[in-house]
């Protein structure tokens, strides 16, 4: 629903033989627009008053006007009687070229970004978000309060790992690793061709393929250690997307080898909440008034997950299909049983 500004941001920090080297900072860009609106209101500024201004000094002024022109493409030209420079036609910032509306979209979603904070690509995001909201983000702060991400638990990450793996990624390199699992008591080392990062309720996990275990592994970053990149290149697959592993289930970072299709009954309160939501992308619902129950049949290959949620939801769900699945909640249940005995 967002207009792409004229120029990306790729655009505005890529080489220029007159300004090498020299990328967009958020004080910059606040000189840079700046200079623009004085430009703009026919004022011919000078540099000398314009570094004034800004508090800065000529030189920094004359390179941001030479950025201007050379990287933003304005028509600047220097009008040598009033000593002063203007624009030879009409012109306005590519930057400042998004509705007020993409702008406010824009922001909240920067909102949305902070459970994801800690990593190198909410700082990327954020970053690059500033950057093409600065010129008019103002007006928009009243809005924004009315966005917010509620308090949540978010792992603990080692950063220097995040950022290793990340950049593995980008370059289709294998790693290599200490893993500790769930089960384990000790960690156990592991050679990984990175797939996916997936982000999942404040949580994070990598998506690869295990060459130990010749198969396709979820791991919880939180629980990687001493991570280092290979100098072994691969190839990422046609269809390396997690999503198409979860047997059109909608349950989170959790996959198996099988897709089963459950049929699971859901009273009280909780036949509203399971009809407020989509759980896979084949799911039926049926409801039976006179009984007082709700029924839904999925596809899903993600059945640990789907049993956490069962169980969520207590006395008021009950696992009909498959019988093995039954017979797991009905275990889990008589374990905690036994706890308060």
């Amino acid at each position: 629903f967002l207009q792409i500004p004229k120029f990306p941001l790729s655009y505005y920090n890529s080489a220029m033989k007159k300004t090498p080297n020299r990328a967009i900072t958020h004080q910059m860009l606040e000189r840079l627009t700046y200079i623009h609106n004085r430009i703009k209101a026919e004022c011919f500024p000078k540099t000398s008053e314009l570094a004034k201004e800004l508090e800065c000094s000529v030189p920094t002024i004359s390179r941001d006007i030479t950025f201007l022109r050379d990287r933003f493409n304005a028509p600047i030209e220097y009008n040598a009687q009033k000593k002063g420079f203007y624009y030879s036609e009409k012109y306005e910032m590519p930057i400042q070229n998004i509705s007020q509306k993409d702008v406010t979209a824009l922001v909240a979603a920067k909102t949305l970004l902070q459970q994801y904070q800690g990593t190198p690509i909410y700082k990327e995001l954020v970053d690059a978000i500033d950057v093409i909201t600065f010129p008019q983000r103002q007006g928009t702060g009243a809005f924004i309060d009315r966005i917010a991400v509620p308090p949540m638990p978010y792992a603990i990450i080692d950063e220097a790992v995040f950022t290793a793996l990340y950049q593995a990624m980008i370059q289709n390199r294998t790693i290599e690793f200490d893993y500790r699992g769930v089960l384990d008591s000790g960690k156990v080392h592991r050679r990984v061709r990175p797939y996916q990062l997936l982000f999942d309720d404040g949580r994070y996990f990598l998506f690869g393929y295990a060459e130990e275990r010749q198969a396709e592994r979820l791991f919880y970053i939180p629980r990687i250690e001493h991570l280092g990149i290979t100098d072994e290149l691969f190839t990422l697959p046609e269809n390396y997307d997690f999503i198409s592993r979860c047997g059109g289930g909608r349950f989170g970072s959790f996959m198996e080898p099988e897709t089963v299709t459950y049929r699971i009954a859901f009273y009280g309160e909780s036949r509203l909440a399971i009809k407020d939501s989509v759980w896979a992308d084949d799911q039926k619902i049926t409801e039976y008034d006179e009984e007082g129950k709700t029924e839904i049949v999925f596809s899903a290959a993600q059945g640990y997950r789907i049993l956490k949620w069962v169980l969520s939801h207590g006395s008021n769900a009950q696992p009909l299909e498959p019988e093995d699945f039954v017979q797991d909640w009905q275990a889990e249940i008589q374990a905690m049983v036994r706890r308060i005995q």
